[in-house]
């Protein structure tokens, strides 16, 4: 297992510098401007120096490492700082890439945004797991009943409805005409007491009740699949003439080896969130990782459009690590050497 994840660490270390690279490449192929937003009255020269002083105009693979090193270089170097009170040399000169539109450096708008959108979609894709394994379950064990009837209906429209649409018929229904919960997220609250934690609950349901409800269809059509597959296999059928309990077939025997393909999906999902928030963001005005790159790019803020699509891609590849050494926790067949 040990030389299996080593090896696996030295093949992410090159797939990642690819993806950067691509990243990178398509997106300076773009026509934006950093001094486009500007005001006209500044005169050219003016601009040709602005230009220069946030490196738009160096060569490609100068602003690629500079670019590239506050993933490698720099912020690593500032987190050890913070934590160990240590401070590296020529650290006050460290180089910070700066977004076009904000004028702020990229990675610090990205950790004021994080708690926001880890907030909604977090809690939303917790929820999602815990309601939609369940249900698929007993989804697959109780197949063709009411339930399974109900429950499959439930998933193809929350499946099939886009997340806008959902978002502003909540908008319609719970915060215009029942005025039961705020249409929009103020990012500017603060938990400190019982009664802030209440009014966090109540302006984060809409969005997290949306974002559910796309979450928990997908995955529990998954799990309902994996388990109406394994549920028919001869060794289930071997486990009910051993004279073991419905309850530990099911959940010891099928539910073990149906989790594979749903950790599959629940891992690489991980990543996605962040990205299938954007529209639910941009409707309840959750000020996080979504609206950002929206903001970014409305603006052509091509530095903060390559550092978030980049961390994206960080995160399906990490991910995915996680959900190969699961397979083997859940299929003691799986071994890696």
């Amino acid at each position: 297992m040990t030389q299996y994840f080593i090896r696996r660490i030295l093949t992410i270390i090159p797939t990642l510098l690819a993806i950067s690279l691509v990243i990178f490449a398509i997106l300076d192929l773009s026509p934006s401007d950093p001094v486009g937003n500007l005001p006209l009255t500044i005169p050219p020269e003016t601009r040709e120096k602005i230009r220069a002083a946030m490196g738009a105009d160096d060569p490609f693979f100068i602003k690629y490492t500079k670019w590239l090193g506050q993933f490698l270089i720099n912020e690593p170097l500032n987190l050890i700082e913070k934590g160990t009170g240590i401070t590296f040399p020529g650290s006050e000169d460290r180089l910070r890439i700066i977004s076009w539109q904000t004028r702020s450096p990229i990675v610090d708008l990205i950790f004021e945004r994080l708690p926001q959108t880890l907030w909604v979609v977090g809690t939303a894709y917790l929820v999602a797991i815990v309601l939609a394994v369940p249900l698929g379950i007993l989804s697959a064990y109780k197949q063709y009943s009411i339930f399974d009837q109900i429950g499959t209906f439930l998933s193809i429209v929350g499946y099939s409805v886009p997340t806008f649409f959902t978002g502003l018929l909540f908008v319609v229904l719970f915060s215009v005409q029942l005025k039961w919960f705020p249409s929009v997220y103020n990012t500017t609250h603060v938990v400190t007491d019982f009664d802030s934690f209440v009014v966090q609950l109540r302006q984060i349901f809409m969005p997290v009740a949306v974002l559910t409800l796309a979450f928990t269809a997908q995955i529990s059509r998954y799990t309902r699949s994996a388990m109406l597959e394994n549920l028919n296999q001869d060794y289930v059928r071997t486990a009910r003439s051993k004279g073991l309990n419905e309850r530990t077939v099911v959940m010891r025997h099928a539910l073990r080896n149906s989790l594979i393909p749903v950790v599959t999906l629940v891992a690489l999902g991980i990543p996605a969130i962040f990205q299938g928030a954007i529209i639910t963001e941009q409707i309840f005005r959750v000020n996080g990782l979504g609206q950002l790159l929206i903001l970014a790019v409305q603006g052509g803020d091509l530095p903060t459009v390559q550092t978030l699509t980049f961390i994206f891609a960080v995160l399906i590849v990490i991910f995915n690590l996680i959900a190969d050494f699961l397979y083997a926790f859940l299929d003691p067949r799986i071994s890696y050497r």
